[in-house]
């Protein structure tokens, strides 16, 4: 999804999910919730997280998932490689 916001410059972009890092005034902010979901999508699911951004013109970013085989698909690979 992209919006029609402020954008990122590079720098924030660079750190956007590094843990604790928030661009928000202090105390109103802790930096957790792109450090945690990277985790839970990249590592925990081995997904990826895209982000691009172009100062003054927009923000995306593009969260993949890999696709796991339904239960039919599991059950025909066994059949074929028994």
């Amino acid at each position: 999804m992209r919006d029609n916001g402020t954008g990122m410059p590079k720098e924030v972009r660079e750190k956007l999910f590094e843990p604790f890092f928030t661009t928000k005034p202090t105390g109103e902010g802790t930096g957790l919730g792109l450090s945690m979901s990277f985790d839970i999508i990249a590592q925990q699911h081995g997904g990826h997280i895209k982000v691009d951004s172009e100062p003054g013109a927009f923000t995306e970013f593009v969260i993949s998932l890999p696709r796991h085989p339904t239960t039919h698909e599991r059950q025909t690979q066994k059949e074929k490689t028994a």
